[in-house]
Parts: C-alpha cells; structure tokens; sequence
C-alpha cells in the first residue's frame, strides 16, 4: 500500500527542507525524500562548508600582517589537514541539526532517490531497490542542482577538481588554477590565495564576478591583482593538459596563446539543474537549460507538482531557495503570499575583499530606461573601517532620480555580506531616500558608509 501524504517533498537541501518545515507548521502530513545528504549541496558541499575554509584563511592572512596592529609572532605554520578537518566538521553538525529539525516537526523522511509515478504519485528507491511508494496531492520537486562540466575538462578527483574536490583537498597546492570567476571561482581563488598558494583566475567574461556592478568588479580585480593574483579576463580555454602530477591549460587572450602550468585546476564554470531521471517524462513539466519551468509560485506545466531552487535556474541561491519553499508552501495551502521579487534577492560573494548586492547595477538600471542618481563612499572614510585595519572598498547606491526609489545597492569591503540586508529590507519596504537619510546610523560602525552613500547621490555627503 502507498502511503498518503499531504504534500510530499523530494530533496533535502535548503529549499526542501524548510518548505517541509512549513508545511508542518501549517498542519500538512508532510514527506521529504532525500537521497544523499539532507542540508543538500549548500549546507554539506558549499555555502556552510566554503566559509569555514574562508574563515582560516582570514586568519592566516591576519597572523601574517600582524605587525600593522603592534603584535609579532615566528613560525607562524598551519596543519591544512585541520583546516580541512574543521570545514567538515561545521558541515556535519549542521546536517545533524536539519535531521533534527525535520524530526522535531514530525515529517517523514525516506532515504532514496524520488521519481514521478503517475498522478500525485512517486516511488522511492535506494541503490536500485525498491524503499517506498508514496502518494500525495501536491509534489514539491526541490532536487537542485551540480557543477556544470566542460568536455575535455572533466574533474578527475586528483588533477582537475570541482567544488567537491576542493573543499576537501588532498593537498595544498603551490599552484592553482581557477577558470570561472563567479561567486563560487572566486571565493576558492581567494581561499587558497589566502593559504599562500600562487592563483591564476580565468575567466572568459571581459571582467571577474561579471554579474556585479562594473565598479565592483574592477575594484575585486585590482584587489585580487595587489595580492599576486593572476588574472586573465576575456579568455578562452583552448584545453588542458595533464602532466603526471601536474595541469596545464591552454589559454588564449587578447589572440595570444599561454600555457599555465599548476599542481591542480578548479573548474567552476556555472551549475546545471538536476532534472534526470525524476520521471519528467509523459508529463506536461517543461525543461529549458537544465532547468524546470515554473511561475511565479513554483507551479509546473503538471498540476499537483511545484518545484523551487536551483532546480529552477537563476539566481542560483540557498536563501532564494528558501524562500521560494515558503512561498510555494503557504500558496498551497490557500494562504495567498506575495510572489518573491528577485530583484529583491541579495547576492553575496565571501572572497576577500568581500561582495554583496541587491537589485539593479548602475548599467542595468540606465538600460532599463530610468534617470538615477548615484551615491558612493569609500571605506577610507569610515572610522570604524580604519580602526579595524580595513579601510579599501566603498559603498555604492543607485536611485531613480524623479522618484528617489532604490534601484540597487553594491558593496565591496569589510562584512558587507552582514550588512547587505539593510538596503534589501528598505527595497522590500520600496523606501525612498528620504526614509534612508532620515535614518539614524550608529557610530562607530563600518554600516555608516552606507547612510554616507545615500547622502552623496543627493549631494549631502558629510564625510568625504
């Protein structure tokens, strides 16, 4: 007999699971099907994971510029394997905390890969056995998504590393090369830049972390550049090369040819949606890119079935996701939210100098026909920032100059990943600049350059 559930939910990531959490809260029977590791990739092979490794290489970078602050200190040394070790740790106490959540809220978990087996119907199965059928009215697909691989760049385990491999290295190599320069190729440039490896980013868009505002990236790059790294932009991977225990990619830039020889390569050249083998097929669920089609509450072409997260392509986010599972939950079950605004999403980027945003960049909001005025301010002008021995980057604010809406705010610099969530809830709220100046900032704090950007964009700047 199948058992019956309100709403069944397949993958345990940071979308599944909190949508089945809510689902609960909501007096739903609630199934969650996952088949390898609740928390999903973000909790067990990337978010959590990566910024307990960026968390050591501040620190290793911090030991060794210690003298800025009147300390000293010899034989400054680290064990990688520990290093290592901890991120892994951090990961699994978090796993253990989703299980016990899902416990706590009484969902039902089976181990095992979901498919679609009629109508409001699937059946699990774990290493080719049989573990269950199960039955409910609606369907949540939330089964995410994977590195996408370039053919003859193919991770390998050993020379050629995707995310996996990199977060939990064999070695610490002396050379690395990293082709993507996104938020995920980026951060593990900065990682093991910060470890003291010799990084060469590549990256075939005319600028690194090429979604952020123009500014922001050309700041990162020179950021990245006074640190030794090397950095190609405009470039083609012609392909690599494996030399016994060494890699080499062929790279073309500027119509010359180099060949870049390193002890491993990390490719992280975007992500593909897992929609294989979900039993999509016979079903009106529409699949575009590796992605499934949805509107704007997670509903497929096939009636009873949803799906949020990175399932459904970009931006591809733990907290969108997330989000996306409450929305969907509490629209199944007739409580009428308000659809998710992407624009309202925030995006941030751990490297070192660190990058957040939210809604439109500078060219973004031009192209989309509006007059805007423009706020910036530096670090260099903030207490705060120079007492804390950060004071490179700047705060950058975007507004439509005839209504004084925000139209999009751009960070790089010290914790502007903690502070991002300031602009994002006055977009939420569609604050104007009036309510922004009229806010009181706490001094002293690094959160203070962001009142400052907003002065400057209407000529009231106090401290630059």
């Amino acid at each position: 007999m199948a058992e019956q559930f309100d709403l069944v939910v397949v993958g345990g990531g940071p979308g599944g699971y909190v949508a089945a959490i809510r689902a609960s809260q909501l007096k739903m029977k609630v199934a969650l099907v996952e088949r390898e590791h609740l928390g999903g990739i973000c909790l067990n092979w990337g978010c959590i994971p990566t910024k307990a490794l960026l968390r050591a290489s501040e620190i290793n970078h911090l030991l060794h510029n210690l003298d800025q602050f009147g300390f000293s200190a010899e034989n400054i040394k680290y064990d990688f394997a520990k290093v290592v070790k901890r991120s892994r740790q951090v990961a699994g106490q978090l796993s253990s905390g989703v299980k016990g959540l899902l416990k706590k809220h009484k969902v039902t978990v089976f181990d095992g890969h979901a498919k679609l087996a009629g109508k409001g119907k699937l059946s699990v199965a774990k290493d080719g056995k049989p573990v269950a059928e199960i039955e409910a009215k609606n369907i949540i697909l939330a089964t995410g998504a994977r590195a996408r691989v370039i053919p003859g760049i193919e991770p390998d385990g050993k020379l050629i590393w995707s995310y996996r491999e990199a977060l939990a290295p064999d070695i610490m190599p002396k050379k690395l090369i990293v082709i993507g320069s996104g938020a995920i190729g980026s951060e593990f440039a900065s990682f093991f830049l910060n470890m003291g490896a010799e990084v060469t980013l590549i990256e075939a868009m005319d600028r690194v972390l090429p979604v952020e505002d123009a500014e922001v990236s050309a700041f990162v790059k020179k950021s990245f550049e006074k640190q030794k790294m090397k950095i190609l932009v405009g470039a083609k991977v012609q392909g690599v090369r494996k030399n016994g225990d060494s890699v080499s990619a062929i790279v073309e830039v500027d119509g010359k040819v180099q060949e870049i020889v390193a002890d491993r390569l990390i490719s992280a050249v975007g992500i593909v949606g897992n929609v294989e083998n979900l039993g999509l097929e016979g079903t009106k669920i529409k699949v575009e890119k590796t992605h499934v089609v949805t509107d704007e509450y997670g509903r497929t072409g096939e009636d009873g079935v949803y799906a949020i997260g990175d399932l459904t392509g970009a931006p591809w986010l733990a907290h969108k996701a997330s989000h996306e599972g409450i929305v969907v939950v509490e629209a199944i079950a007739g409580l009428h939210p308000h659809a998710m605004d992407v624009s309202n999403i925030p995006g941030c980027t751990y490297c070192r100098p660190q990058v957040a945003s939210v809604g439109l960049t500078e060219a973004k909001a031009k192209e989309a026909g509006h007059e805007v005025k423009v706020g910036r301010f530096p670090f260099i002008g903030n207490g705060k920032a120079i007492a804390m021995g950060e004071p490179e980057g700047f705060v950058k604010t975007v507004f439509d100059a005839k209504t004084g809406a925000l139209l999009g705010a751009h960070m790089v610099g010290p914790e502007v990943t903690e502070m991002i969530q300031g602009y994002t809830i006055a977009r939420t709220l569609e604050t104007t600049e009036a309510e922004l100046i009229h806010t009181v900032f706490p001094h002293p704090t690094v959160s203070e350059a962001m009142h400052e950007s907003v002065l400057d964009a209407f000529g009231r700047v106090i401290h630059i």
